[in-house]
């Protein structure tokens, strides 16, 4: 081959290498930006599936924890049960009821607190752990208004006075005579300081002026048992726990501490009739979530909240526990909010007060 072939020759070679090294590039950039497409499709999916109507409608996937933070078969115990059934069916996925008793049920609260902020744990707490423990735990570990996110206001169980059958007392005034003339020896139950049997027996104790050996338990259902085996003289409690044992006669019932008598207990009269109106105590029973829960999932364990609050059979269930049911207007998360905050302004200055040393 002459020398013009030659240059011909590897010109030709050059050029197809090049364009083999174009189409390259070319498939590459192709390829390049089809994996971007893919890229930019997967992150705007993701941020979709994180917007608040996603999250509503994909809540719950997985088991549930509402913590009550008291031992099993007392009041607080109870209601936690019935509105994880509510949550249960309504939302279609388990919701199951841990119980973290101890220190009034701030214990169980502020695990509830600390953590993780997705809906998956929840709280059942009342006036006891979220209005007034902030003022018998100096180092309480949480903020009952700045630390959990409001679902909803069950409902309220007016207190009932308990005392030993044997107690020669069969109303407040024939209780307030015998406890004056027993004090150095009185015993009084209570599920934790803090707690709302603490803080209703601590409104009955100042408002008669005595101050009894306080002896804590990890819930009600357990101070009740002290009381029917005599080691104890007397506890502040809902209607629901003494119930069974006072229509037992095993308890005897004194005095409702609300305005109103008791339906379960009608021929108890109220501490306002007997004249001692300071002894006015009807704790909430709520649902709290940690702060920073997504409100799409607040509004829907709300909306199930309301819902099973406003069936029949629901309804039968807390009244038959001598809970007044919250009315549709006071049980959305502003309502709750607001009824804490109102309860820890009225409540801060009686218990600063009665605590005083």
């Amino acid at each position: 081959m002459g020398t013009i072939g030659s240059i011909q020759y590897r010109w030709f070679w050059q050029l197809a290498a090049k364009k083999r090294m174009l189409a390259a590039v070319g498939a590459a950039f192709v390829e390049g930006m089809g994996t971007m497409k893919t890229a930019w499709i997967a992150m705007w999916l993701a941020l979709l599936a994180g917007m608040p109507g996603a999250q509503a409608q994909t809540y719950p996937n997985r088991t549930v924890t509402i913590i009550v933070p008291f031992a099993p078969g007392g009041p607080a115990d109870i209601t936690g049960r019935i509105v994880a059934d509510i949550f249960s069916r309504h939302l279609g996925q388990q919701f199951v009821v841990e119980n973290v008793g101890g220190a009034g049920g701030t214990l169980g609260s502020l695990r509830a607190a600390k953590a993780t902020p997705d809906g998956y744990t929840i709280i059942s707490g009342h006036m006891g752990t979220h209005a007034a423990a902030p003022f018998f735990y100096p180092n309480l570990g949480y903020d009952p208004e700045k630390d959990f996110e409001p679902i909803g206001l069950i409902a309220e169980q007016p207190e009932l006075l308990a005392v030993r059958k044997d107690i020669p007392a069969n109303n407040l005034k024939e209780f307030i005579a015998w406890a004056k003339a027993n004090e150095s020896k009185l015993n009084m139950g209570h599920a934790g300081v803090g707690s709302v049997s603490y803080v209703g027996c601590l409104l009955l104790n100042a408002a008669i002026g005595i101050k009894p050996t306080m002896v804590p338990f990890t819930g009600t259902a357990p101070v009740m048992n002290a009381i029917l085996a005599g080691q104890i003289d007397y506890d502040c409690d809902p209607v629901l726990g003494p119930l069974s044992h006072v229509r037992a006669g095993t308890v005897k019932a004194l005095a409702i501490a609300t305005k109103k008598r008791s339906p379960l207990l009608p021929d108890v009269p109220t501490s306002y009739e007997q004249g001692l109106p300071q002894f006015d105590c009807a704790p909430f029973y709520a649902l709290f979530a940690p702060k920073g829960t997504p409100q799409a999932v607040i509004d829907r364990l709300a909306e199930a909240l309301d819902k099973g609050l406003s069936e029949p059979a629901v309804q039968k269930r807390l009244s038959d526990l001598g809970a007044e049911i919250a009315e549709p207007n006071r049980r959305g998360p502003k309502a709750l909010a607001e009824l804490v905050h109102s309860e820890v302004a009225r409540l801060g200055p009686i218990l600063k007060a009665a605590t005083a040393k």
